[in-house]
């Protein structure tokens, strides 16, 4: 599977500081030292819906990540996947009768056109679940094989216990797991299964869904978290340096990924960090798919609205904030763009060395996005009030906001 293409990455002067983030497994902050290449994997779409502005968010929050690591002179390994065959994406196809594969195929085309649009940097891989089955299928009966999992009329579980670091990524209690294992695509009270909390690697063909040859498993399709682990350590290894996605993802599914992944190799940890961006809501309630408040990228882009505008709104919200998205934040954005733009108009302008500092500093601190917006203001504010002599400056702005905060001015 394909990514989109790269907008180009302009170089800054000096070099930005290393990164400091949140690390849910651990509560606090890391520093990261990725070394000369960074890997990082995020959690991908599931393609059976159009991209909304919390998708936008949280793949916003993990291109900061890398925009981070680039202007440190370090290269990016990044891997993101595709789970383009799944329960939601095939009771969608049934509804509106239409092909499941047909429909993950538009639909993925549709994410890449908004990722492309909003600047966000291709994965160097993007791997989809149906392409990466053959990988699946082998550490699947690994696990089975060693005794990390067992059989359940023709299904096969993982169970929680053969990872002695289980439920350290979330850090939940055995309560809180056991509910959002149920409302998050567990079976936690389906009988005979030896822990409520062990999940599905491969489930058996069921009639009417699609399946593939699982060798010594049978046919059937793989479980959702095994699938990010098996792209995970093919593309990156153990130990790679963030694990991403939003923070509905923690827990089960990064916290089961690293179970999977840890008790496959008998390294710890999977990744070095743990980091999640937080939920965007509308009218109240977390914008999602099976509640339908959803404002979708490409709804806005055919309204007209620029995408430099909806890469501010989503930069105005710190990443690990839970916010409400309203036509006021949208507003605000536009302005922002409108005044930005006219300030690197100009010719000349105040000098820009300590605002590049700014920036990196802001990010370097966990992805801290709003101070560095306000650095931008302070600056475009001083150009509209008495200007500068500093013939370059504006085209030093421009760069920097652009390489640092993927926004074209």
């Amino acid at each position: 599977m394909h990514a989109w293409p790269a907008s180009e990455v302009p170089a800054l002067p000096g070099k930005g500081r290393d990164l400091t983030i949140h690390d849910t497994a651990t509560g606090g902050p890391v520093t990261l030292d990725p070394g000369p290449v960074a890997r990082i994997y995020v959690c991908g779409i599931t393609p059976y819906d159009a991209t909304h502005i919390g998708h936008a968010a949280t793949y916003n929050a993990f291109d900061l990540v890398q925009r981070v690591w680039l202007d440190t002179k370090r290269q990016v390994h990044y891997v993101q996947n595709v789970t383009d065959v799944d329960d939601p994406l095939l009771e969608r196809a049934a509804r509106d009768n239409v092909d499941w594969v047909s429909l993950a195929e538009q639909e993925t085309t549709l994410f890449r056109e908004d990722m492309t649009a909003l600047r966000m940097l291709p994965p160097r891989h993007y791997i989809g679940a149906v392409e990466a089955i053959p990988g699946i299928v082998p550490l699947v009966e690994r696990l089975r094989d060693s005794g990390a999992a067992y059989e359940l009329d023709g299904d096969v579980y993982f169970s929680v216990e053969a990872d002695p670091h289980f439920g350290g990524v979330a850090n939940l209690d055995a309560a809180a797991m056991r509910l959002l294992s149920a409302e998050r695509g567990g079976d936690p009270d389906r009988p005979g299964k030896k822990n409520p909390l062990d999940p599905m690697l491969w489930m058996a063909a069921r009639e009417g869904e699609p399946s593939w040859d699982g060798a010594s498993l049978g046919r059937g399709r793989p479980g959702w978290h095994i699938e990010c682990v098996a792209i995970a350590l093919d593309h990156l290894g153990m130990g790679f340096d963030v694990q991403g996605g939003g923070s509905d993802l923690a827990f089960p599914h990064h916290e089961m990924g690293a179970s999977h992944a840890q008790a496959l190799t008998g390294e710890f940890p999977m990744a070095k960090a743990y980091v999640h961006a937080g939920m965007v809501g509308l009218d109240g309630h977390k914008m999602s798919k099976s509640r339908g408040n959803l404002v979708f990228v490409s709804a806005l882009r055919r309204d007209g609205v620029d995408p430099a505008a909806i890469r501010l709104a989503l930069l105005s919200h710190h990443y690990r904030a839970d916010w409400e998205w309203t036509d006021q934040v949208l507003r605000d954005a536009v302005a922002r763009l409108e005044r930005w733009r006219a300030a690197v108009s100009r010719p000349d302008g105040p000098s820009a060395e300590a605002l590049v500092d700014e920036i990196r500093a802001a990010l370097a601190d966990d992805l801290d996005a709003p101070s560095a917006l306000l650095a931008v203001d302070r600056w475009a504010a001083l150009q509209e009030e008495r200007g500068g002599t500093d013939e370059g400056a504006p085209g030093v702005v421009s760069r920097a906001v652009d390489a640092l905060m993927g926004v074209a001015l």
